[in-house]
């Protein structure tokens, strides 16, 4: 009788066993959504970056004048009433070049020149 119930524990140890290694939700499946937790990672890590960088400038356009003054200049080309736009011909080409090592640009013409 004793044998018996040994062998029958030893079988049930046995498909727990197997359960834990091969079964619905054993630890192949928890080595593949670890590979796919890992994977989605990687994919979110720069998206939250840029998140982070638009929260911040979102902040600064609530916040502060001079964002909108840049925004305003960069994209649509804004120029104060008490300022002189100058327009230099040719000057968009120059203005893509890299900057030398001592990051300043070469020389060259400036894309436009704005005075007060």
């Amino acid at each position: 009788m004793l044998k018996w119930l040994a062998m029958v524990l030893v079988v049930l140890v046995a498909l727990l066993q197997y359960r834990l290694w091969f079964g619905v939700g054993g630890l192949g499946e928890f080595v593949e959504v670890r590979d796919r937790v890992d994977a989605l990672e990687a994919q979110n890590r720069p998206l939250r970056a840029r998140n982070a960088r638009l929260a911040a400038e979102v902040v600064d356009l609530k916040t502060g004048l001079d964002a909108i003054e840049e925004r305003a200049r960069s994209d649509i080309g804004m120029v104060r009433s008490d300022e002189q736009f100058y327009w230099v011909p040719g000057a968009a080409v120059e203005a893509t070049r890299q900057p030398a090592e001592g990051g300043l640009p070469e020389t060259g013409p400036l894309p436009a020149e704005v005075g007060r």
